[in-house]
């Protein structure tokens, strides 16, 4: 088995660690589906394109950059395709590699594994973060009926997933696919697991920087980012979107997989709301 790259990348200075990286990468992968915003610099654009292995989009729009970087995936072979945010991958490979390649072999055991953070990853990011994300965590876990992180930035899908999420996909849902992709993949029929790891912390510390930031660095931007209103504001936006989403895609009729691929599966239903405990999983409180 094979595993593709998909990744957005809005480029804050990562260049430099990406093609420190970069043998390590194409190693691990088949081939790497990059999409980026419009106001990318064409330097950048070129240089992008001349490495190999390596496919590139300008999205016309950033809302579509994740969607995008997910159907250009689909131009490599390979069996399974990892989506991850690229500042969140570029982290993930510095500071835990033993980890990543666990995940990369368990991703191509499954149609659908949703990488989540572990309870340590997840206090390193910002309390809006936090705060925020703990409402759409809620939210999506009980329209799936499976508690899950989704907002971590890394998914895998099998490529008949993948296939199927292309095809039915919204544009123009940019963080709503934290909701989307399980949801569509689970009412297909495909089976969603999940994992968490340690790798996922937080990784906008790491802007402009020539490596990861350390703890230290990590915690003094998160304060910093908390003291900013508008940051809370924000955050509050994207978990509405998230919701919002989420709550579209349920109501949605998607065509049979037998339509798409000639695909036989069983259309799983989504749980009853009694079988979902939400106090044993999450705390009330947040």
């Amino acid at each position: 088995m094979t595993i593709i790259l998909a990744t957005a990348w809005h480029p804050r200075g990562e260049l430099d660690r990406f093609l420190k990286l970069l043998p390590l990468l194409q190693q691990a992968y088949s081939g790497i589906a990059i999409s980026l915003p419009p106001e990318t610099d064409t330097e950048l654009v070129y240089h992008l394109q001349e490495i190999t292995q390596v496919e590139v989009v300008i999205t016309p729009d950033w809302s579509r950059g994740r969607s995008l970087a997910l159907k250009l995936a689909l131009k490599f072979s390979g069996t399974h395709i990892q989506y991850v945010d690229f500042d969140r991958l570029l982290r993930w490979v510095e500071t835990r590699q033993g980890e990543w390649e666990d995940i990369l072999r368990e991703i191509q055991e499954y149609d659908c594994l949703i990488i989540g953070r572990s309870a340590g990853s997840y206090q390193t990011h910002p309390q809006a973060l936090v705060q925020t994300e703990a409402i759409s965590n809620l939210v999506v876990s009980h329209l799936l009926g499976q508690p899950l992180d989704v907002s971590a930035g890394s998914k895998g899908f099998s490529r008949k997933a993948c296939e199927y999420l292309v095809a039915n996909c919204e544009p123009g849902n940019a963080l709503g696919t934290d909701a989307e992709w399980p949801l569509i993949v689970k009412k297909a029929g495909f089976q969603v697991k999940s994992v968490s790891v340690d790798g996922l912390d937080w990784e906008s510390a790491d802007r402009f920087r020539d490596k990861a930031a350390d703890k230290q660095s990590q915690k003094k931007e998160a304060e910093i980012y908390d003291a900013d209103p508008q940051n809370w504001s924000r955050r509050v936006a994207v978990a509405m979107e998230i919701v919002q989403v989420g709550l579209e895609t349920v109501k949605r009729k998607l065509p049979p997989l037998s339509e798409q691929e000639g695909l036989e599966l069983e259309v799983s239903k989504t749980p009853d709301e009694k079988d979902f405990d939400f106090e044993a999983i999450f705390d009330a409180d947040d």
